[in-house]
C-alpha cells in the first residue's frame, strides 16, 4: 500500500471533525440566544389608554417643582378630565357596537362617530387647558421638557 490509499480517510475524518466543530459552534450559538431571552427583563409598556398615567410619566421626567405644578393642575381638573375620558371611551364603545349590529346601520355609526368627534374634542380641550395652565407658572426647562415629550422625538429644532 502506498501513502495515497490513506489521503482520502485522512481528509474525511478532517471534514468530519470541522463539520462537529461547526455543529457545536451553532448549537452554542443558539443556546447563548435562548439564555438571553430568558433572562432579558420585560419591556416596559409603551402606551397607556389612561390619561393620567400618560401624564404622570411626562411628569417624573420633568424637575421637581415643574413636576408638581403639572401634578396640582391635573388634580385641579381630575373630576373633569375623567369624566370627558369616560365620555370619550363610551362613544368608541358606542361606534364598534354600532359596526357589529346586525343588520348593519351606517347612519347610526355616523351618529356614534359625531358623538365620538364631540367627546374627543371636550376631552381635548380640558387637557389643553391643564398643559397651557400648568406651562404658564413652569420653568422654561420645564416647558422645554414637556414641548419634547417623550424624550429622544425629532424635533423642528433638532439636526437630522
Amino acid at each position: 500500500m502506498s501513502a495515497t490509499h490513506f489521503v482520502p480517510a485522512a481528509r474525511a475524518r478532517s471534514g468530519m471533525r470541522w463539520l462537529l466543530l461547526g455543529s457545536l459552534a451553532l448549537n452554542l450559538f443558539f443556546i447563548g440566544i435562548a439564555i438571553a431571552m430568558a433572562i432579558r427583563p420585560a419591556p416596559a409598556p409603551t402606551w397607556d389608554r389612561n390619561v393620567f398615567v400618560r401624564v404622570e410619566r411626562l411628569a417624573a421626567s420633568l424637575p421637581a417643582a415643574d413636576a408638581a405644578i403639572l401634578r396640582a393642575e391635573l388634580d385641579g381638573k381630575r373630576g373633569a378630565l375623567e369624566g370627558a375620558q369616560t365620555q370619550y371611551r363610551g362613544a368608541q364603545d358606542e361606534i364598534r357596537a354600532s359596526m357589529r349590529a346586525e343588520p348593519y346601520n351606517p347612519e347610526a355609526t355616523r351618529a356614534a362617530m359625531a358623538k365620538t368627534r364631540a367627546a374627543r374634542q371636550s376631552f381635548d380641550q380640558i387637557l389643553q387647558d391643564v398643559f397651557a395652565d400648568a406651562t404658564a407658572k413652569m420653568s422654561p426647562a420645564g416647558r422645554k421638557a414637556v414641548a419634547d415629550w417623550p424624550p429622544g422625538r425629532r424635533t423642528a429644532s433638532t439636526p437630522r
